[in-house]
């Protein structure tokens, strides 16, 4: 009766050990399965997100300029060919002025004048003390004459008739001196008429009858100021990609805001024979005929140089939307053959608006990113959509 019952048990906890073993690989490939999946799940999302964080950008290449050259196109101020402020070279009140803004005037038409009681005080002294000289010279001449007749008899001595000399000299001295003090205060009180000192116009007065008038340049008002615009001076800042086409027989057409569709003709004058650091530019002045007065000083002007073909090398046309401005310059950004981003720094020409000039930096097969992000980065992948058109010319 037992030898049964104890297979039987014994096929019983066979069963079981079988049963769980089976449940055992179920739950380990359970497990295996689940790590499989997290990875799975895990490189998916760092895919994804991988994916996700490429910009998608848009490219264009750029074009060439005309190749016939062109106009380049630069801001201009005008100034006067003489302009000067005029002071007072006395110190007095104003008695009467005679000119206003606007009024022509010739050099020297009198402009105002300056009531001076003091200087002419002064001037009063002055002679007196020139004739008291003269008096004091004279007496002094002829004892000094008299003691050297005398001396020749042995009837003075001979210090006695130097020192009569020396005397008249200095008598000579002081007469010499009271007399250029007298000229000094003449030509003072000459200056009590303010007088133009060239043809001009008035441009200013910043005087009126009464005002207390202080002499010197700097220190006291400026009384009126005068400007010779029968000729202006035209000053522009051109770049230094085109400095070199500046020179002698330069001429440029200049127009007005206030004189549209007229243009007047400016001829080269002189240049700074130097490049400004700090803006890369020549400084020229150019000359402009105004004998009819239609042109006003300090106005601005579009200033037109023509741009002979090359005048930089291979200048290209770019949008102006694809410029990123970097502490290290200007540069683009554009889009090798593997879809990896290079930044080229590039050195821009002329400013059409909403077109640029590149006159070094790039190469007409170069994949330009257009409105390039700012955080964009130098190796950075990008997904390069459908190339716009190129730039349109300028």
């Amino acid at each position: 009766m037992n030898a049964p019952q104890d297979h039987q048990t014994r096929t019983h906890m066979t069963g079981l050990a079988r049963f769980g073993g089976a449940l055992a690989v179920v739950a380990l490939v359970f497990v295996v399965w689940n790590i499989i999946s997290a990875h799975r799940a895990a490189a998916n999302l760092a895919s994804s997100t991988e994916e996700a964080a490429i910009a998608t950008v848009s490219t264009t290449q750029p074009k060439p300029t005309d190749p016939t050259g062109s106009e380049l196109v630069l801001p201009g101020t005008v100034q006067a060919n003489i302009d000067a402020p005029i002071y007072a070279r006395t110190s007095g009140y104003l008695k009467r002025w005679l000119v206003d803004i606007g009024a022509r005037v010739k050099a020297g038409q009198l402009l105002a004048q300056i009531d001076t009681p003091e200087v002419q005080q002064q001037l009063s002294q002055a002679e007196a003390d020139v004739a008291t000289a003269q008096a004091n010279q004279r007496i002094a001449a002829v004892t000094a004459e008299r003691w050297q007749s005398l001396r020749k008899t042995d009837s003075v001595s001979k210090q006695d008739a130097d020192e009569k000399a020396s005397l008249a000299d200095a008598s000579k001295a002081q007469l010499d001196s009271a007399r250029a003090n007298l000229a000094r205060l003449r030509d003072l009180s000459g200056f009590q008429r303010i007088v133009a000192p060239f043809d001009g116009i008035i441009t200013a007065r910043d005087t009126d009858v009464g005002q207390l008038i202080a002499a010197g340049g700097g220190t006291g008002p400026e009384l009126f100021r005068i400007s010779d615009e029968r000729q202006l001076r035209l000053y522009v800042r051109v770049p230094q990609a085109f400095a070199p086409q500046i020179g002698p027989a330069t001429t440029a057409q200049v127009s007005f805001p206030d004189r549209p569709g007229k243009t007047f003709t400016a001829r080269m004058d002189s240049t700074a024979n130097a490049i400004d650091p700090a803006t890369n530019t020549l400084l020229v002045q150019l000359k402009v005929d105004n004998a009819s007065g239609e042109l006003l000083p300090g106005a601005y002007a579009d200033v037109h140089f023509k741009v002979a073909p090359g005048a930089a090398g291979l200048s290209l046309l770019l949008p102006a939307n694809t410029l990123l401005f970097r502490s290290d310059g200007i540069h683009v950004a554009t889009v090798d053959a593997g879809d990896h981003v290079v930044l080229k720094p590039i050195i821009i020409g002329r400013d059409y608006g909403s077109a640029i000039e590149v006159v070094h930096g790039l190469t007409p097969q170069d994949n330009v990113i257009l409105s390039p992000p700012d955080s964009l980065l130098d190796h950075d992948r990008v997904r390069v959509k459908a190339p716009a058109k190129p730039a349109a010319g300028a």
